[in-house]
């Protein structure tokens, strides 16, 4: 559950964004790069963040030039390895990326580094946290312990299960990696690793189809009074979606015959949890008895919820393109209808004109306030006042019934028959997308058996790219997000001043926060964007 509140689906794009912020302008080139000057800045990018980045192949999200500080979600120790993309499990996927580009091994064996490490992370369950930490469990402890439990905002962080997390496709993402990497060499250490991951989706699905946020289940952490959300069938941040992803990729390239009945309880769990009319949506987090939408986090109290909404939609004309049944499509036009309804009357911004929570029962919006300075004394609260929300996680969504209604229009004119020929579900084995991390692989990547597509990147975008990185061959970019360091713990006592729309509360609150003066230094978005940008400006790729 990221800070900024990011699917992960959109998480790639903002590293593109990253690097388009990052390069400074220069003027048009029309000659296209020379490919060997481009694989050379390649390899010494890569081998910098290999030889004085990572943490024994392993990655935070940022990190000053001296290493005197390093951030993942929060501020990390120099033994941490951060799982949340955008950390080690998509720097592994980049290298793999620059491998198939290039043919040269360096980037293979900088992907097993980034293999190896993790592997050094998963859990005994199979699974992985948010990260782990080279030193060992009682570092990791200490962590959450001090800038974990500080952290005012990111309430994920407050408390140390000792389990893995589907949040934010932490487990998803190490999965798919370690499944591409298998595949790459067919090397053993992968394999079992594979196996113990597998294990772990499939141990961890509900009968009715869903799955928890984390696992093994655990019921300790009740957070004002609240009860332990993370046990719950869990739709936030893509968490039901990224396993059946998983599991159909699992299928296609191993022809494990065990994950299909999961592929398929999975999916039907998205049809099963949508409520009746009129507020014929889903909420972020659902009961498992029930299928009823309740709350998680305090600032997520129990309501519909309209992006989540959305995207269960798009997801369910998903799985009408992979398995053609009609179950899918049934009863979306009612949760097109209901997400038109709730349209706030006022002239908002077009991605403020929705609000993110509706009430259960009376179709009342609830915006999200905060009072208080700290982790200790602050208190997040839901009321119908639209005005001074918190700025973390906002109460307003950019929502497209009109976009949803043309797809499904579109959707139901075509023969399921058709629809449904190049389904890795109905057909044999089938390999996995060539390219990992130049835009995020979804179910639309799966059900085709065309090439591939490429954008190649213009000789502006390598030329802007080639002329940013510096003598070491590193990306230095403004790290635009900080952090207060942990000198103690939070207090009853509110601090002065005002911290209901703030990012961060007192100095005692460990969240990031935008920093008004950023720092250079190495991002690991902007290195695997960039990276990106000169793979994709290999004549070779972009002919696909």
């Amino acid at each position: 559950m990221s800070h900024l509140s990011l699917s992960r689906r959109h998480l790639l794009s903002s590293a593109a964004a990253l690097a388009a912020f990052a390069a400074t302008p220069v003027l048009a080139q029309t000659t296209p790069a020379d490919p060997a000057a481009i694989k050379t800045a390649m390899r010494k990018a890569a081998r910098y963040m290999v030889d004085k980045v990572s943490h024994e192949g392993g990655y935070v999200w940022q990190t000053l030039p001296d290493r005197s500080r390093e951030w993942g979600e929060i501020e990390a120790y120099r033994s941490s390895v951060w799982i949340q993309n955008p950390g080690t499990p998509l720097v592994g996927q980049l290298y793999l990326d620059a491998y198939h580009a290039t043919g040269d091994e360096y980037f293979y064996q900088a992907a097993a580094k980034a293999a190896d490490v993790l592997i050094r992370g998963q859990l005994p369950s199979g699974g992985w946290n948010y990260l782990f930490d080279l030193k060992g469990e009682a570092s990791l402890k200490k962590w959450y312990d001090t800038i974990g439990k500080n952290a005012w905002r990111l309430e994920e962080f407050q408390h140390y299960y000792g389990n893995g997390t589907f949040d934010d496709s932490c487990t998803s993402d190490v999965a798919k990696f370690m499944l591409r990497i298998y595949l790459e060499k067919k090397n053993a250490r992968y394999k079992a690793s594979l196996d113990k991951v597998i294990k772990f989706v499939l141990d961890s699905q509900y009968p009715v189809g869903g799955w928890p946020q984390r696992f093994p289940l655990r019921d300790e952490f009740h957070h004002h009074g609240r009860p332990d959300y993370t046990s719950l069938i869990t739709f936030n941040d893509d968490v039901s979606a990224e396993n059946i992803e998983f599991l159909i990729m699992v299928w296609q390239t191993l022809g494990d015959k065990r994950v299909l009945d999961p592929i398929a309880r999975g999916m039907d769990c998205f049809a099963k949890a949508q409520q009746p009319k009129p507020q014929a949506g889903w909420g972020l987090q659902h009961t498992v008895a029930d299928l009823k939408p309740t709350g998680a986090r305090t600032y997520e109290p129990p309501a519909m919820v309209s992006h989540t909404t959305q995207g269960n939609c798009q997801l369910m004309m998903d799985f009408y393109e992979l398995t053609g049944d009609a179950k899918f499509m049934a009863r979306l036009p009612e949760a097109f209808d209901w997400l038109e309804s709730i349209r706030l009357p006022e002239a908002f911004d077009p991605q403020k004109r929705y609000p993110t929570f509706i009430e259960i029962g009376t179709g009342k919006p609830l915006f999200i306030h905060r009072k208080g300075s700290n982790v200790v004394n602050g208190e997040y609260y839901a009321n119908g006042d639209i005005n001074r929300t918190i700025a973390h996680y906002s109460s307003f969504r950019g929502i497209n019934p009109a976009a949803l209604r043309k797809r499904y229009d579109a959707l139901m004119k075509v023969d399921p028959a058709e629809l449904t020929k190049t389904s890795p579900l109905k057909g044999g084995r089938k390999p996995l997308p060539r390219y990992f991390t130049f835009k995020e692989v979804g179910f639309e990547d799966l059900r085709t058996d065309a090439v591939q597509t490429v954008k190649p990147s213009t000789s502006d975008e390598v030329s802007k790219v080639l002329s940013t990185v510096d003598a070491d061959g590193i990306w230095l970019t403004p790290l635009k997000s900080t952090s207060y360091r942990y000198t103690r713990d939070s207090t009853d006592a509110p601090a002065p001043g005002d911290y209901a729309t703030t990012h961060v509360g007192d100095v005692t609150d460990t969240s990031a926060f935008n920093d008004p003066k950023p720092s250079l230094g190495i991002s690991t978005a902007v290195f695997v964007a960039n990276m990106g940008t000169l793979i994709r400006g290999l004549p070779t790729v972009a002919k696909g």
